[in-house]
């Protein structure tokens, strides 16, 4: 087994990352100090004058006649995801609530949707009066089964959101069949996915009305908030404009009527935040397929070592690499099973040492956030309705989601840029190191006190409540 790699030399670096002990107890990193994560997004002379452009046109909002910045992020969207209709609005989580709106969703109507997501996922419906229904996870794609939607089917499942989870596409056929079976529409939750193909179909063109985020940290961003929904169907379009402005009809010319057909938002995106991200779509496809070579190159060697499962995708798919969440396997760290935790915490700990950001992406299943476990919705709706069933939380309903939380952590935002490929060569330099030093870390794991995760977050949120309100008072209600 190799434990360096040659990479393009770095000024302040050598040209090959050399190996000894481990960092965390002593010994040299495997990534050098002075090899930085470059910022993302990447902003580009073009990126700034297109916002400038937009800037000195006067025209900030689709409120704003004329207005040609969000008319042509929409056009340019939906021609590369293959749709015949895009909606830009605020940010991705309202992508999601306008998207269910347009579907019809109503107070105490369920929506069934992952247990391991960001919780905007979930949080979306509620802002509807909808009932979340969290089903359990693939432990190797980490997205929904079609077995456990329909499971969880019942006659007041009006949607399913899917989530293609760190940029991996849900078998959409599998799920599509299920939902075709019950007559339920289905949502593709698209944000971490931008670009990324199932069968030959880009994501955001399956389902009935689907979503995208431009967080600044997406693969595809805008310089701070921003969303896209996608949808063939006219009305559904139709609907989801409408409700982006206060239910009103907007006209493409002439005067605005200010006639409110349906209870909408507020949810229009901005012109310079639109602007930006037509800039950085022109050269997106570039970009995406550099980061696809540099994280491919990054994984073919981690793959190599047995103690870590790296992510991939089947062949019927690509992957957008939006995040990259590993597994530690304890079998081949000559651990037992339950020890899973404390190895992932203490391979974790080394790799940090070692300058790989490694972190958990979310401390707890969705269903275990205490806006759901204990109902802090609407003043306890939509719960409180009548005939909505009570599901209260238990842990062994989501054993792969809890087990993946626990023995994986994940990287973020540091393969983004398309120049990462020699510092994603010196994080697999890293991985091979604390791999050549399982025994020791092995040993580390094995009497390391250790708290899961959602154990960990429990006292989290305690504290930052007590530090926010005082000690004493009622959570929900502030009093």
């Amino acid at each position: 087994m190799t434990t360096s790699a040659t990479v393009p030399a770095t000024p302040g670096t050598t040209a090959t990352a050399g190996t000894g002990k481990l960092a965390m107890l002593g010994g040299r990193r495997a990534v050098p100090r002075d090899l930085r994560i470059a910022p993302w997004p990447q902003v580009t002379e073009e990126d700034r004058q297109a916002v400038l452009d937009a800037l000195d046109s006067g025209r900030f909002t689709t409120a704003s006649a004329g207005e040609q910045e969000i008319p042509g992020l929409e056009q340019e969207w939906a021609a590369f995801t293959g749709t015949r209709h895009a909606v830009a609005v605020s940010n991705g989580t309202a992508a999601i609530s306008l998207a269910l709106g347009a579907l019809g969703i109503e107070p105490g109507d369920e929506v069934i949707v992952p247990a391991l997501s960001f919780i905007a996922t979930a949080a979306a419906p509620l802002h509807l009066m909808a009932v979340p229904v969290f089903v359990d996870i693939d432990p190797r794609t980490y997205n929904m089964t079609a077995a456990a939607v329909e499971a969880a089917i019942t006659p007041r499942t009006r949607a399913i959101v899917v989530v293609h989870l760190h940029g991996l596409p849900v078998d959409m056929d599998e799920i599509g069949a299920v939902a075709r079976r019950h007559g339920i529409p289905v949502v593709e939750d698209a944000a971490q996915a931008h670009g990324a193909e199932y069968r030959g179909r880009k994501v955001g063109s399956i389902g009935a009305i689907n979503t995208f985020s431009l967080n600044v940290s997406k693969n595809l961003a805008t310089c701070g908030e921003g969303g896209l929904i996608t949808t063939d169907d006219e009305r559904l379009a139709t609907r989801a404009l409408m409700l982006r402005q206060f239910g009103e009809l907007i006209p493409g010319r002439g005067e605005r009527s200010y006639v409110s057909h349906l209870l909408g938002w507020n949810n229009k995106p901005s012109a310079l935040q639109a602007a930006f991200t037509r800039s950085q779509l022109a050269r997106f496809p570039a970009e995406a397929a550099q980061r696809d070579t540099n994280v491919r190159a990054l994984l073919d060697r981690v793959a190599a070592l047995p103690g870590f499962l790296a992510p991939g995708a089947p062949e019927d798919r690509t992957h957008a690499w939006h995040i990259l969440r590993f597994r530690v396997d304890p079998a081949a760290f000559g651990l037992d099973d339950h020890l899973a935790g404390p190895l992932r915490a203490t391979v974790q700990r080394a790799l940090r040492a070692e300058g790989v950001p490694a972190a958990p992406y979310q401390l707890m299943p969705l269903p275990a956030q205490k806006v759901f476990r204990e109902k802090r919705g609407l003043g306890g709706y939509p719960w409180a309705l009548p005939g909505v069933p009570e599901r209260p939380f238990r842990e062994e309903d989501f054993p792969v989601t809890h087990r993946v939380i626990d023995d994986s952590f994940a990287l973020q935002k540091a393969h983004l840029h398309p120049g990462a490929g020699p510092l994603l060569q010196r994080y697999a330099d890293a991985f091979e190191k604390v791999w050549e030093h399982r025994d020791t870390l092995a040993g580390v794991a094995a009497s390391l006190p250790y708290t899961h995760p959602w154990e960990q977050a429990a006292g989290i949120a305690a504290t930052e409540w007590d530090t926010a309100f005082g000690t004493g008072t009622t959570e929900g209600t502030g009093a």
